[in-house]
């Protein structure tokens, strides 16, 4: 079920030449054919083009459009997936949901937008869990079909470790880019809160919400990057190496043992490849941070589905039905606590790498590898204190269990320095990819 489908190297061939955008087309085609029945990342479509013929008519517009390589976008070519919670023009928005697309509809986003003026081919729709929470779609882990890919971007990371595509969009609300991410084994970026615009998209906590994205490896991201962020800034030399953080206590306790055992094995490995670490006490108050967060999520997701709610609630999952109706007994005194929380927790982490002179935080992307099953798209924990605060993370590959199932290393810089971030990512994931 897996592919190498490198975005840096597939863009380097399609802007050279030496591959032509509607043959590159058939290639993931026939990927498809085979794959993606088994799979399932990509959404059907019964209405409209076929989503071959039309992705290969764009492929020829934009050959047609660009005969010169010197000239040609970053993304030229390049087919992207795009969760079903972000609006695509031609395209229905589901959010995964079973209420009807045209109440869901809405202008396209600006981060499609930003792809497509980038010369990337929107090859579709991709599942995800009902409004970007937990109820999961029929998405299933490339790695071992019998296992979930993660959530709520369940098939966009799929789809990218598949080799379906070299680039997906996704969304994290608690742990919907990261967690999955490293199920699946790819490349997962969560920005800093807000430094990708988020309209275009269905809210879930607005407070919160990030357009994040999946690529197989970290060149590919630094493209990404380039086209999806608001004033992304070329770093004129590379960072010096950082020092890494490892936040010791209750929150990294929240990850099952051997998730704990195999991230003290990817700590030792970056300490033997020349990383200086740091063990800091911190997120001794993770299980009410954890609380408060879900206070914040149910409350705003609440407001966000007011409409929708009041005439179709019958027509949500238990899971976003419970999550709506608590958020419409959460107080607004405890919504307001939970948002100030967001600013009062970036500020003491990063007081805490002031401290002790950290630039990257490290912790498990998740738990511990992919459950079992596909009806639990796992837990969000080890994403959740990073996603409230807003900072930027990513996810690497980093090795896998014994049974094949990968496992992520979760790195979260201070908030607005996604760019050192990515740049610090290439060494990192050479590190843990480097043979024990």
């Amino acid at each position: 079920m897996l592919h190498d489908e490198s975005l840096a190297a597939v863009a380097a061939d399609l802007r050279r030449g030496h591959t032509d955008p509607a043959a590159y087309v058939e290639t993931l085609q026939g990927r498809a054919g085979t794959v993606d029945t088994e799979i399932h990342a990509f959404l059907s479509e019964s209405e409209g083009p076929d989503r071959w013929a039309r992705a290969r008519e764009r492929a020829n517009e934009l050959a047609e459009a660009n005969s010169r390589p010197a000239t040609r976008p970053p993304l030229y070519g390049i087919p992207v997936g795009v969760k079903d919670i972000f609006h695509v023009d031609g395209f229905e928005t589901r959010a995964g949901s079973d209420l009807p697309p045209d109440v869901l509809s809405g202008p396209q986003a600006t981060a499609v937008s930003r792809l497509v003026d980038a010369g990337a081919i929107v090859l579709g729709k991709t599942v995800t869990a009902e409004f970007a929470y937990f109820d999961p779609g029929p998405t299933r882990n490339p790695h071992d079909t019998g296992h979930t890919p993660g959530g709520s971007s369940s098939g966009s990371a799929a789809a990218v470790a598949a080799g379906l595509c070299p680039l997906a969009l996704g969304t994290q609300t608690i742990g919907s880019v990261i967690r999955p991410a490293a199920y699946c084994g790819v490349v997962g970026v969560k920005p800093s809160y807000g430094r990708v615009p988020a309209d275009g998209v269905i809210p879930a906590a607005q407070s919160v919400d990030t357009v994040g994205y999946f690529t197989q490896g970290v060149a590919g991201a630094r493209i990404a990057a380039g086209v999806l962020y608001d004033d992304w800034r070329a770093l004129p030399t590379p960072p010096e190496r950082p020092t890494l953080g490892v936040p010791e206590g209750p929150y990294l306790e929240q990850a099952d043992e051997p998730g704990r055992q195999a991230f003290a094995a990817h700590v030792d490995r970056l300490s033997a490849a020349g990383y200086d670490v740091e063990r800091v006490s911190v997120l001794d108050d993770i299980a009410a941070l954890n609380e408060r967060h879900t206070d914040l999520v149910a409350g705003e997701m609440a407001l966000a589905h007011e409409m929708w709610f009041s005439e179709y609630a019958d027509r949500y999952a238990a899971s976003t039905r419970d999550l709506v109706e608590r958020g419409r007994e959460t107080t607004v005194r405890a919504v307001a606590r939970a948002r100030r929380s967001r600013h009062d927790l970036r500020d003491a982490l990063e007081n805490r790498m002031d401290d002790r002179a950290v630039d990257v935080w490290l912790a498990p992307a998740a738990p511990g590898p992919a459950p079992s099953g596909i009806d639990d798209t796992g837990d969000p924990v080890m994403n959740l204190p990073w996603t409230h605060a807003g900072l930027p993370a990513v996810s690497l590959p980093a090795g896998k269990t014994d049974e094949g199932l990968p496992l992520g290393v979760q790195c979260v810089a201070r908030f607005g320095a996604d760019e050192d971030l990515l740049s610090w990512a290439e060494g990192l994931a050479a590190a843990l990819s480097a043979a024990p």
